[in-house]
């Protein structure tokens, strides 16, 4: 980095740095401290993808942060650096402005478990986080959506409201107080959050209690009485979070910025469906999401000053000023128009915490290129075939199964060879469909195809849920109620597909081997050789067994292409047309479906040598389409998951960014956008699980893009992922969620996971004690003045779990007595023998059951762990369990 400008050195090994602006400087923030922000602050953050895939496909991003009592100059000199590391970074860096508590969805996931927001500023003496520092007594407000974030709140009751969470931290013990209306994914993501908490900043020591508004008093509740006085009154609701729903996000706008003389011009283009080719190599555009979020699109060809004044005055207008203080106007007329002096922003009536997003030529983000219909790299793509697959693709089922990756490119599970039932929806009710007509659907109906495989040895189901184009509403509504019945009897093992006529996914085509045919009306699958009053046509598209389907067309001339296959069937011979821009792939799955379709003769025309009776069979010669038709170029869209959840009968959602398998929590309904599919996944415990399918429809019919509604949908439950789900994750873990204990199992086992009811019940008495000595009258009703709660012993900080080493020293609570007590035993001094396979009442005085590892000597970690104990401790929780259950720790 540039020392001249005042840049640090960024260490390439790690994908996430933060700084903080203090005294007009950037100084780096302790990785522990990560995820809090002090409101008098500006931070700058940087995002560089580290995998080789994440490398190759995306870019950085550069975050630049305000707090809402940032000072001007402070705000002024983080812009001023963010553009000083822009230009170091090179263009393949997205920027971002974000404001406190209206963060982008793709800073928020960068935090996990939660944001915290603290009060006031950093003195240049303090740290960000102090592990095992006890004496503090402080209020937390959670917001525990899908991203979470806390906020330093006045201590007292106050501050509560019904719908929130709430933590009140006092050092040693935590309490954390949930809302009469708030859920249990809420509290689930809250208790999270406050473990966190406990596990950072006090090295995992503190007690934690539970306080759920109107139920039963206990030990915890006493204490926040003790703390905060005697609530009084009702507690108002929580405030409406200001969701932005979907309808909202798909009113896209694009606007030409341009210079002209003096003047910056904002023109506006076009709107919802944007396409590519408006984007110009050499020019600047402002994309309008609705007000919910500008981006700034910089051609490469564009001059560095047009970038710039895009940016300040198109934007912004005149330089960046307290976000606070800032007006809105009215929004401008569209057409042309000079931009006034308060810039696009104000102009338009948007909030001055709106987030902006500027984004290169080349390097844009997966949100940016969904808002338009198609998004494609010109150089270096493999060219794909109208279903997406690589033209020169061998299905090896061996290589779907180990490689979840490849299932989920190519949307195959297998190669279609597993078994097959069928039914078809008749008077509300399913019928069988005998085997020699499977595959032969008809437009005016429904049908369930059961598809079932193995993988590695486990039985997996796929039904599809087949709707033809002329099917009523009442068939469709018959289609899912008996694919619940049908889920039923499997026990919620089956994976539901949605599969509308025309639109197949590939595998769908493969477990028909090449002989799927879709008839015209109500009648076509009952067997072979009926004789045709009229004539009738069939388009027959595909090369091989995976990717056939044969569907009938109006038999008229115009239905013709000279680049495909059609089978034209009249009362006495069956026509075999071959275009002339036909292959022989094509040809050959003609010959295979015909058998299907007609017992008639055949007879092979090529085109222009027709005979007279097959113009008769179509009504006359008419003109069609002769050119040859290229086959559409695959997308190049990126995976994207959403949280679902619904807002006044709107579906609003929250895009988890960089995601993994652990954000898919048991509570949520999830949905993942391939671009070809949509995924909608059902946790175990989630509610609304009926509305999962309306959502899906509800977001391909507001996508800005505007997407197919034909786009397949998939229903997957937690526990019965396929691999064309789970193949979009980086790592998949089956048996992840079967060591992991839900919200109310954790709360009845908090002896072991959060506090000792004991060392509760200790501190409530030391608190009681506390408040009849201060107050030999009456109680009062304001919160007392009450000494930090403090640990016996004197403890060294923590990095990122127990400080591994011989010489530091460790407490542990003892959960053997009746009161809290404290006992020493030093890291690292006790022989494996003495921890391994020990039963707790075997253990050495003052080892915590609970981190026997700890005790170990660095050496004897390595060897039986195969990782040092930092690398341990900075694990997951669970795969820390697993480890320890595996190795005799646990």
């Amino acid at each position: 980095m540039n020392n001249n400008k005042g840049l640090p050195a960024i260490d390439s090994h790690r994908d996430l740095h933060i700084w903080i602006i203090e005294n007009l400087k950037m100084v780096p923030v302790p990785e522990k401290a990560y995820g809090n922000f002090f409101e008098k602050h500006c931070y700058i953050i940087l995002h560089v993808p580290q995998s080789k895939k994440a490398t190759q496909e995306a870019s950085s991003d550069l975050h630049y942060w305000i707090g809402k009592e940032a000072s001007t100059e402070a705000q002024g000199a983080a812009s001023t650096f963010v553009q000083h590391l822009q230009e170091e970074l090179g263009d393949r860096t997205v920027q971002h402005r974000e404001v406190q508590g209206h963060e982008s969805e793709c800073f928020h996931s960068y935090f996990h478990p939660g944001v915290i927001y603290r009060k006031g500023g950093l003195a240049s003496d303090v740290k960000h986080v102090e592990t095992n520092m006890y004496n503090i007594q402080r209020l937390l407000h959670i917001k525990a959506r899908k991203h979470v974030s806390a906020t330093e709140v006045e201590l007292s009751w106050n501050s509560f409201n019904k719908g929130d969470i709430f933590l009140l931290d006092l050092g040693m013990v935590m309490i954390q107080w949930n809302g009469s209306k708030t859920s249990i994914s809420e509290k689930s993501r809250g208790l999270v959050l406050t473990c966190s908490i406990r596990d950072r900043e006090r090295g995992g020591r503190a007690q934690i209690g539970i306080v759920d508004d109107g139920v039963e008093v206990t030990d915890p509740t006493h204490i926040m009485e003790a703390v905060l006085g005697c609530r009084v009154g009702n507690l108002p609701a929580a405030m409406p979070t200001k969701s932005i729903n979907q309808l909202q996000k798909a009113n896209v706008r694009l606007y030409h910025v341009y210079e002209k003389g003096k003047d910056l011009v904002i023109q506006e283009l076009a709107t919802r469906p944007l396409t590519q080719d408006l984007l110009q190599e050499e020019d600047c555009y402002i994309l309008d999401q609705g007000g919910f979020k500008i981006y700034l699109w910089q051609g490469h060809m564009s001059n560095v000053e047009e970038k710039k004044a895009a940016f300040s005055r198109a934007v912004w207008g005149a330089a960046p000023g307290r976000w606070s203080a800032m007006e809105a106007r009215s929004p401008q007329p569209a057409g042309l128009t000079e931009s006034p002096p308060q810039g696009f922003i104000q102009a338009k009536g948007y909030p001055t915490y709106t987030n902006v997003e500027v984004v290169n030529d080349g390097a844009e983000s997966a949100a940016f290129k969904q808002l338009f219909r198609t998004w494609t790299h010109e150089l270096g793509r493999k060219k794909l075939d109208r279903t997406g697959r690589s033209t020169q693709v061998k299905l090896d089922v061996g290589k779907l199964h180990s490689q979840p990756e490849l299932a989920a490119q190519l949307r195959m599970v297998d190669d279609g060879s597993g078994k097959v039932e069928m039914w078809c929806i008749q008077d509300s009710g399913r019928q069988p469909v005998d085997s020699k007509h499977h595959g032969q659907l008809c437009s005016s109906n429904c049908y369930l195809i059961l598809y079932t495989y193995q993988k590695l040895g486990r039985i997996q189901y796929i039904l599809y849920l087949w709707q033809g184009h002329q099917a009523t509403a009442e068939e469709t509504k018959a289609l899912h109620s008996n694919a619940e019945e049908l889920d039923h009897l499997y026990q919620g093992a089956l994976v539901q597909e949605h599969v509308t006529m025309g639109s197949e996914p590939p595998h769908f085509l493969a477990i028909f081997q090449g002989q799927l045919v879709i008839f015209q009306g109500s009648t076509g699958h009952h067997g072979k050789g009926q004789p045709a009053s009229v004539p009738r046509l069939f388009h027959v598209q595909g090369t091989d067994g995976y990717d056939t389907r044969t569907m009938e067309v109006p038999a008229r001339a115009p239905s013709l292409n000279s680049s495909e296959v059609f089978l034209l069937v009249t009362a006495g011979v069956c026509y075999l047309w071959f275009g002339k821009g036909c292959n022989g792939d094509q040809r050959e799955m003609a010959r295979t479906v015909v058998t299907v379709i007609s017992g008639n003769d055949k007879e092979t025309v090529l085109e222009g040598q027709e005979p007279p009776h097959f113009w008769e069979a179509l009504g006359g010669r008419a003109p069609y389409p002769s050119s040859k038709r290229l086959p559409e170029e695959a997308a190049s869209f990126q995976p994207r998951l959403f949280e679902c959840s619904s807002q006044k009968g709107c579906l609003v959602l929250s895009e988890v960014v960089f995601f993994g398998q652990g954000d898919l929590d048991k509570y949520d309904i999830m949905l993942l956008d391939t671009w070809q599919e949509i995924f909608l996944w059902l946790g175990a415990a989630a509610s609304e699980r009926k509305d999962a399918v309306a959502w899906g429809q509800e977001y391909l019919r507001t996508h800005p893009a505007g997407r197919s509604l034909a786009t397949p949908i998939v229903l997957v439950k937690q526990g019965h992922e396929p691999p064309t789900f789970t193949g979009w994750f980086s790592t998949w873990d089956p048996y992840m969620w079967s060591n992991n204990q839900s919200y109310e199992e954790v709360v009845k086992s908090g002896v072991s996971h959060l506090g000792t009811e004991s060392a509760i019940s200790g501190i409530t008495a030391e608190i009681n004690n506390f408040q009849l000595s201060q107050w030999p009258g009456e109680s009062r009703a304001g919160p007392p003045d009450l000494p930090a709660i403090k640990d016996t012993q004197d403890i060294s900080e923590m990095e990122l779990g127990p400080r591994v080493g011989g010489r530091s020293a460790s407490t542990s609570i003892s959960t053997s007595n009746s009161s809290s007590s404290v006992s020493l035993v030093d890291s690292g001094s006790l022989p494996p023998e003495r921890l391994r396979y020990q039963a707790v009442e075997d253990l050495p005085q003052g080892v915590d059951p609970t981190r026997k590892e700890f005790y170990l000597s660095d050496a004897d970690f390595q060897d039986i762990f195969g990782k040092s104990k930092k690398e341990f401790y900075g694990m997951a929780k669970w795969k820390q369990q697993q480890e320890k259950k595996k190795l005799g720790f646990f």
